[in-house]
């Protein structure tokens, strides 16, 4: 009876690299097809990844600034791109290693992570998609003077999680992006211009028409107040002890410091000029009609006695 012959055990189909790792170092079949798997994957990666770093980024680079895009957009953008170039860097990695069925079985732990991770971090992916909102809708930039709900500042910075605002008390504040999304949003500075607005209040007794030209005249004379839209005054309000002139000034390229310096010189202007012309400006006056009760009063009168 013959002997039964065994199966020669499995061989792995390697590469050149393979093949000089097992002639050269005298290890076997499976180990070397393994390690020549890694190192594709490792040089693959750092190949592709120094190409995109070379050519993918500078050619992003180039194409921002040939659309002449804002400073606050570059910086996500480029993150982002720097991510994907990653990415593609290791997916193409896996490829050239033959590690199809692992990133098959990577995929699946991965989705599963993903949605572990989305529900934990539902805050943290609302402040990035409003980031990114920012980014396309540009509500405000790096610099401007915004207000939400009881508080004011300048954009120092915009990333895709917050923002940081410099408040005119030099306060940093962080804010999730969500929270400037979320609601609104006052950007006196978006365009060139600003419209200021005070209300001056005269007597009764004094020239309207007198006052409205001294108002007009003071803006006029100020440097900084446009001449184009013209200055304006109108009769806004009869209050109990005055009457209101409400001005209407306009500056140009406008910043919060400009905005309180302007309106506080004109001001000062208008009152200086208002005392000069004897014309007044009244404060609330109340008067109290009536007595008052006092009881025991026979007591009072007594002791005044």
């Amino acid at each position: 009876m013959m002997g039964t012959v065994l199966p020669a055990p499995l061989q792995e189909n390697l590469g050149p690299i393979g093949e000089q790792l097992e002639a050269i170092g005298g290890i076997d079949n499976a180990l070397a097809g393994a390690l020549e798997g890694a190192i594709i994957f490792v040089l693959t990666l750092v190949v592709v990844w120094m190409l995109g770093r070379a050519i993918v980024i500078p050619l992003v680079r180039r194409a921002m600034r040939r659309r002449d895009l804002d400073r606050h957009a570059q910086k996500p953008l480029l993150m982002i791109t720097r991510f994907v170039t990653a990415f593609v860097a290791i997916a193409i990695a896996f490829g050239a290693a033959d590690y199809g069925n692992f990133l098959v079985s990577m995929a699946g732990i991965a989705a599963a992570g993903a949605l572990a991770i989305g529900l934990a971090t539902q805050s943290v992916i609302a402040n990035f998609v409003a980031g990114v909102f920012i980014y396309t809708d540009k509500p405000f930039r790096i610099g401007d003077w915004i207000e939400w709900d009881d508080h004011a500042g300048v954009v120092e910075d915009i990333s895709l999680r917050v923002t940081r605002v410099r408040t005119f008390d030099n306060e940093l504040l962080t804010v999730p992006n969500s929270m400037l999304t979320g609601g609104v949003i006052k950007n006196p500075v978006a365009k060139e211009r600003l419209r200021l607005k005070f209300v001056f209040g005269i007597g009764y007794d004094d020239d309207i028409e007198q006052a409205s030209d001294i108002i007009v005249e003071e803006a006029e004379k100020h440097p900084e107040i446009m001449d184009d839209p013209a200055p304006s005054v109108r009769l806004t309000e009869l209050n109990d002890s005055d009457v209101g002139l409400q001005s209407r000034i306009w500056i140009n390229d406008p910043s919060r410091a400009d905005f309180v310096r302007i309106r506080g010189e004109y001001v000062t202007s208008v009152k200086r000029r208002f005392d000069e012309e004897g014309i007044d400006i009244p404060y609330p006056i109340r008067t109290l009609d009536g007595g008052i009760g006092i009881e025991n009063a026979s007591r009072l009168e007594a002791a005044d006695d």
